[in-house]
């Protein structure tokens, strides 16, 4: 039995298997440098919009355009309370170029998932330097929570707190939702 691709059958997966290699990317430069190059998250962003617009025309731009919009919304409140860095927000609205709306908000579900099983594992790994950092969090709550002025929590004894690679959670959680999107399963209607 022979495997035939036909034009059809490339123009369906393509965004798929482009995503794929993106997020595979994005994953491994941000797990070495904790960074995701703009070079990656925008022209991703710019050929996604282009095949949709080639392959929907003026309904696929849409569909592409607002899935850039919600993947950016829906990272950006974390992003400005500095929990995460401007590359995991246009990431996440690349996800949504190929995706859509109703794709990426559901990938976004999974990747906070799997951002906050993540996140445990790093809190238990360096559970030494968190212990000082939860209690001076606290502290500066019930600061707030006395004075109404925020003072954020700085770290003692001069050391930084873990770093999360987001884009692996992005990644994750990108890749379940494809997974199980490839395989059937049916999400919002």
């Amino acid at each position: 039995m022979t495997l035939q691709l036909n034009h059809n059958v490339i123009i369906q997966y393509f965004p798929l298997i482009c995503l794929t290699i993106i997020l595979l990317i994005a994953s491994f430069t941000d797990f070495c440098t904790q960074k995701i190059p703009n070079i990656l998250t925008l022209t991703s962003v710019f050929v996604a919009i282009s095949y949709h617009l080639y392959s929907g025309g003026f309904q696929g731009f849409l569909f592409s355009f607002f899935g850039v919009f919600i993947g950016i919304v829906v990272l950006i409140i974390p992003y400005a309370m500095g929990g995460m860095g401007a590359g995991d927000v246009k990431l996440m609205g690349a996800v949504g170029s190929f995706l859509g709306a109703k794709g990426v908000f559901i990938s976004f579900l999974f990747t906070a998932l799997f951002g906050g099983v993540y996140a445990l594992i790093i809190i238990l790994v360096f559970r030494k330097i968190f212990q000082g950092y939860f209690r001076q969090l606290f502290h500066s709550i019930l600061n707030f929570l006395l004075t109404r002025k925020y003072s954020p929590a700085p770290l003692t004894e001069n050391k930084k707190k873990p770093r999360l690679c987001y884009g692996i959670a992005i990644a994750l959680g990108t890749f379940t939702y494809m997974g199980l999107h490839i395989f059937g399963y049916k999400f919002l209607p």
